[in-house]
């Protein structure tokens, strides 16, 4: 099947949930989309929100911020390595046992665990096991600036990445480490860790589902799988050849996108919405210049004179195109959304003011601020 640009960027767009109206949702609406997007980055800069709040508040509308660590603490969600540092469902807790049996002697970012660590490891349990559930704080020392992390934090996150401390909750952005035992369901935690050609399978056909279209290297870089799209391809094909997912070709010559068997592939415009920076249709940077002839930056680390669009950026998208980026920051004092800076995409002919403003507003009050200023 050969598809139009057009269409599959319609259907993308559509597949993400964006709401057009303010909306309050509940533990139960946040926990079904954690689940349909499949993962949810966390990042802990909060110039507006952190990115997890702003990515499902536009899709679910507002929530309590504590549903999080109460969906956590009730194991119906948890937190690991996926993307990055996500949100996931509970039922995907099974499929990440392969993912912790790989990280048994190393961290996410690389690091061993030597012998003199699993002693402050071994320390480590004994306290949560004797007091309950810790955040890294409960810890005597200090952590330097960056990845200068203390004997305890590392403890902490070589324990988690192993899958030997589960994230029970959050103290502000704070993880707080507690057994598995205490947080995960039983049926969860005793299933089996599926073998590695299962896992990336699995895993490739829930970034899909959740992402509504991926090219093959899109899949890679979703899930962190090392080879890129030559180590995925036996995967989706086994997919393909089980009625799961079907492969497209689309007009402009470039690689074919997957995507779920059923899949309607158009869609409606959406009204207009602010994205986090981190939102999951902003993970694939190469397909979202494919589709949309957008190039997504993320400035935060850059030094001011070398910023194009300011420090914390969002993506404006009405209908379905991006038509500019708002450098936005939240006065908590004030309760007050700041637009400090507004720049139209190149081309965008049209005025933006109206789209701007609703999306703004719905997004100020979602995250329970009085209002925007600009």
């Amino acid at each position: 099947m050969t598809l139009n640009v057009a269409a599959l960027r319609r259907y993308v767009v559509a597949h993400q949930g964006y709401t057009g109206r303010f909306r309050r949702a509940t533990a139960d609406d946040v926990a079904a989309e954690i689940r349909r997007l499949q993962a949810v980055q966390l990042d802990s800069i909060a110039t507006v929100d952190r990115a997890h709040r702003i990515t499902l508040t536009s899709r679910v509308g507002a929530y309590e911020e504590a549903d999080i660590s109460r969906l956590l603490g009730a194991g119906r969600i948890f937190e690991y390595w996926a993307h990055e540092a996500c949100l996931l469902s509970i039922e995907d807790y099974p499929l990440f046992k392969r993912r912790m049996a790989t990280l048994q002697d190393r961290h996410w970012w690389g690091r061993e665990r030597t012998a003199e660590g699993r002693k402050v490891e071994r320390n480590v349990l004994a306290r949560i096991r004797e007091e309950g559930a810790l955040p890294v704080r409960a810890f005597e020392g200090r952590s330097g600036p960056m990845w200068g992390w203390k004997p305890e934090k590392r403890a902490l996150e070589h324990l988690f990445a192993a899958g030997e401390l589960a994230i029970a909750g959050r103290q502000g952005f704070q993880r707080v480490y507690d057994l598995p035992e205490r947080v995960i369901p039983r049926e969860y935690l005793d299933a089996p860790a599926p073998p590695e050609p299962e896992f990336r399978r699995q895993y490739a056909l829930r970034a899909v589902e959740g992402r509504g279209a991926l090219t093959e290297s899109g899949i890679a870089e979703h899930c962190r799988f090392d080879g890129g799209a030559k180590a995925v391809r036996p995967y989706v094909d086994e997919l393909i050849a089980g009625g799961f997912l079907r492969r497209i070709e689309l007009e402009d010559g470039g690689p074919p996108v997957l995507v779920p068997a059923e899949a309607v592939l158009d869609g409606s415009a959406t009204a207009a919405v602010l994205l986090s920076p981190f939102d999951n249709l902003m993970w694939d940077r190469a397909f979202v210049r494919r589709l949309f002839d957008f190039d997504h930056l993320i400035e935060v680390y850059k030094r001011g004179h070398e910023r194009v669009y300011g420090y914390y950026v969002l993506p404006l998208v009405d209908g379905d195109r991006f038509v500019g980026r708002a450098d936005l920051k939240t006065d908590r004092a004030r309760g007050v959304l700041q637009i400090k800076r507004f720049t139209p995409e190149p081309g965008v002919r049209r005025r933006l003011d109206e789209p701007l403003e609703k999306a703004a507003a719905r997004l100020a009050r979602s995250l329970g601020l009085d209002g925007v200023e600009r």
